[in-house]
């Protein structure tokens, strides 16, 4: 992966410990041509999102949804075995 690699690899740290991983990785392959849309929703949400969430982790998470290629990395990352002391 590239410079959201660390947050990225929260996410997934996150969703295995939550039993998300499928789901999430299920809902990203389904998804396929509309998560560019959801990248522009989350730049237009961002001044209200970032009460929530790290402007960074916004920012990455918009980064993946806009490429094709790096929305494949991710989700092979949540098809992968939960790392131990995540299961």
């Amino acid at each position: 992966m590239e410079p959201n690699a660390q947050i990225w690899q929260t996410w997934a740290n996150t969703l295995h410990r939550w039993g998300l991983t499928n789901f999430a990785a299920t809902l990203l392959e389904a998804l396929g041509p509309l998560n560019l849309f959801g990248a522009q929703m989350i730049y237009l949400t961002q001044p209200v999102l970032t009460s929530l969430v790290p402007a960074a982790h916004l920012d990455a998470l918009a980064d993946l949804l806009e490429d094709t290629q790096t929305t494949q990395d991710f989700i092979t990352v949540l098809r992968q075995p939960a790392p131990r002391g995540h299961a």
